[in-house]
């Protein structure tokens, strides 16, 4: 089986904490790729991700989100971190040397069942790298339009760009 991407909406931006790309899944895809760059930032920080209803309401409940994640160092042992009652699905530790993401997005525009998602990340912190790799969920069945990064303390990435892509498989 062969597969093929369309690009469906992009968004980029400077010296933002936070970017959203809403409109971007409909019935046309049940898989979505959605690919993020960034480079810099003022402080330490974390990327971190939300859904947007169909509403155009960005999905921020207290306990609507689960996730799991593995970071494996250069430098260190690796780090393991989980929640499975949060406000966001935390998707990278990010430091001003920039980072590159990979976001699988499943079956979004469907309300019958939970939207579910795997990433990757790639990143250098210093003169070590840093990969990053887990997945997660919303826990409500909704129909989801679009996807909401933010930095976790507010902190402004220097750019940021994010492409999402449906995945057509044939």
């Amino acid at each position: 089986m062969s597969s093929s991407l369309r690009l469906v909406k992009e968004a980029s931006g400077s010296s933002v904490s936070s970017i959203s790309l809403d409109d971007c899944f409909t019935s046309d895809f049940e898989i979505y790729k959605v690919f993020v760059t960034m480079e810099g930032f003022s402080g330490n920080h974390a990327l971190n991700m939300r859904f947007i209803n169909s509403t155009g309401s960005i999905i921020t409940e207290s306990t609507s989100y689960d996730y799991s994640r593995q970071m494996i160092k250069s430098d260190s042992t690796f780090s393991n971190d989980n929640s499975a009652s949060s406000g966001f699905i935390y998707t990278g530790e990010l430091d001003d040397d920039g980072m590159g993401q990979m976001i699988d997005v499943f079956s979004p525009y469907d309300s019958s069942v939970y939207t579910q998602m795997m990433m990757r990340t790639s990143g250098h912190s210093g003169s070590n790298w840093r990969g990053q790799f887990g997945g997660g969920a919303l826990q409500q069945q909704s129909l989801i339009t679009g996807v909401h990064f933010y930095s976790n303390n507010a902190g402004a990435m220097t750019t940021i760009k994010v492409s999402v892509y449906g995945l057509r498989e044939s």
